[in-house]
């Protein structure tokens, strides 16, 4: 029965790196599609968000199956209750990444303006948050996952300046109006990805010291 028990929860820990790996080509895919006007590879981020959701729906039964048949405690109760928390911010992530994918279309012949808000900039800070929050997980490296945490900080900087930029921009030309509008909304979409990044780097540490720090309780400590 133990060995069962161990085997469950390698598995449900197994499935939630393949979930975030998948988040994470979602979002590279979305950013690179932008970046280049892409419209075309945008359709392997819609296509993945099929994937993602399997996986959503996969983790859920697993989770169910644990706390019917197993009851864990301590340690192990600990990272099935992350684990409850991790798959719902990744699952936010990757619909996330679908709605980025979402303003290629409109955005496709504005590259100088998309280029020259230097988005992506912003973009890879924030998927790196997703991606060391996962490196956090997989190594229970609390220290990370508290770095992570601060980070969020320098996103919402980020996101202010790039969006003061697009407004200004806006401003000058009234062509920009329609295209600023849906950076403005792909801006948000990224502080969004680093919000949900630093909720999985909280579940982190929650899971390896069994500390609660969401709010950044850790910063005043």
């Amino acid at each position: 029965m133990h060995r069962h028990f161990e085997d469950l929860l390698e598995k449900l820990r197994a499935n939630l790196i393949k979930m975030g790996s998948l988040v994470d080509e979602q979002l590279e895919t979305a950013f690179r599609a932008l970046h280049d006007g892409d419209v075309q590879s945008t359709q392997k981020v819609f296509e993945a968000e099929k994937k993602v959701n399997d996986f959503d729906n996969l983790l859920d039964q697993q989770v169910d199956e644990i706390m019917a048949l197993e009851q864990p405690v301590a340690a192990d109760l600990r990272l099935v209750l992350s684990a409850i928390k991790m798959n719902h911010e990744m699952e936010r992530i990757g619909d996330v990444a679908v709605n980025i994918a979402q303003r290629v279309e409109p955005l496709k012949n504005y590259h100088e303006l998309v280029r020259s808000t230097a988005i992506l900039e912003m973009g890879d800070v924030a998927r790196r948050m997703v991606h060391d929050s996962l490196d956090a997980f997989i190594h229970a490296d609390a220290e990370l996952a508290q770095r992570i945490c601060r980070e969020d900080d320098i996103v919402d900087e980020m996101n202010r300046q790039k969006f003061r930029f697009v407004i200004g921009e806006m401003k000058k030309n009234p062509e920009f109006v329609e295209p600023g509008a849906h950076l403005i909304v792909a801006l948000k979409h990224i502080e969004r990805i680093a919000d949900h990044a630093t909720n999985i780097a909280e579940d982190v540490v929650f899971l390896v010291d069994a500390k609660v720090i969401k709010h950044h309780a850790a910063d005043k400590n």
